[in-house]
């Protein structure tokens, strides 16, 4: 029997989830945010330029949903057993929404004349509703889901509250201002100078929807309120808003300046921060406010084995991924395509 006694192995899974998700937020968020600015160019060229950006890595992104949804599956079954019904409308929701886009992506090289309009409307819509029931799902899980038995306890609309529409409409927010910073470091010309009025006003809006999900979030729970705002907990999350603060900051001096690649990767970091303050509220908890990281583990026997598949794995699906970055490198012009 494969064990690792000395490793808190519910610990390392945990992260290893975590590190998952987050990188399907950073590399599919602009991806997605793209989706979202579609219709904002009336030009079919410029909108062939915006998608291919990201034609020759746009489905590796999606590797790590299926990475971060198996390993919650496989590791912490619990957790997925109260989840899943909890979020049934939000999930299968984001899952059609990921599938109409991805149709339409693929339709649009293909369609012409008013065919080809419809696949545009249909693309943008895929991506603007896949952000918005990620930010559904999430403010869902934030707020809290209630158990009973080791079961979920609530009914098919528990998730649709004021706090899960705001932090549909911030996530949906924060992957626009991704796909534009995007665009800012992978086009030029017009379309770039477009793309950076667009990042400024989404800039603007994002703060601000940061601020207010910040202040609304200790108020859901008062483990977050302690964690947040009690002691000792205050010296661990204090420097977090400092932080957003400074790099909110360096994002908009980028974007003043002319930079093309700052602007992209200030705003990537501000994700990872909002992602660390999600991280502070919610540990322990994998179902907040009842279910913790251990109780919701397999067996360590099940938990080592798997962890050696994802030693193997992890390494292979980062290689690739920076491979395929690295190769479709540079700017991207009008007329150049990957089809």
């Amino acid at each position: 029997m494969l064990t690792l006694p000395s490793l808190d192995l519910p610990l390392i899974w945990a992260g290893l989830i975590a590190f998952a998700v987050l990188a399907y937020v950073v590399m599919d968020g602009f991806d997605l945010g793209i989706g979202i600015l579609f219709l904002a160019e009336p030009a079919g060229e410029d909108r062939d330029t915006m998608v291919n950006t990201v034609a020759p890595i746009w489905d590796g992104n999606e590797t790590w949903l299926v990475l971060g949804g198996g390993g919650l599956l496989a590791v912490f079954p619990l957790a997925y057993a109260v989840v899943l019904p909890a979020l049934y409308p939000t999930i299968i929701g984001m899952l059609l929404a990921l599938i109409f886009r991805g149709v339409a992506f693929e339709f649009r090289f293909r369609a012409t004349g008013p065919g080809r309009r419809w696949w545009d409307v249909a693309f943008c819509a895929g991506s603007t509703a896949a952000a918005l029931f990620q930010g559904f799902a999430l403010g869902a899980l934030v707020q809290g889901i209630r158990v009973q038995n080791n079961a979920y306890a609530g009914g098919w609309w528990d998730w649709l509250t004021g706090f899960t529409i705001l932090c549909g409409l911030a996530l949906a927010v924060g992957y626009a201002l991704l796909g534009a910073c995007w665009l800012i470091w992978r086009t030029e010309g017009p379309l770039q100078a477009r793309c950076r009025s667009y990042a400024r006003a989404l800039g603007v809006a994002m703060l601000a929807l940061i601020v207010v999900v910040s202040l609304w979030t200790p108020m859901l729970n008062p483990s977050f309120n302690a964690r947040w705002f009690g002691w000792p907990g205050i010296l661990l999350t204090s420097p977090v808003p400092l932080l957003v603060a400074l790099v909110s900051w360096r994002f908009w001096r980028g974007l003043t300046r002319g930079n093309d690649r700052t602007p992209f990767l200030f705003a990537q970091a501000g994700f990872v921060l909002c992602y660390a303050g999600l991280g502070i509220s919610l540990y322990p908890y994998i179902v907040p406010p009842s279910i913790t990281i251990w109780q919701a583990a397999a067996p360590p026997a099940s938990q080592a084995f798997l962890l050696v598949g994802a030693a193997v794995l992890v390494p292979i699906i980062l290689a690739y991924t920076a491979l395929a970055y690295w190769t479709f490198r540079g700017k991207v012009h009008a007329g150049m395509h990957y089809h």
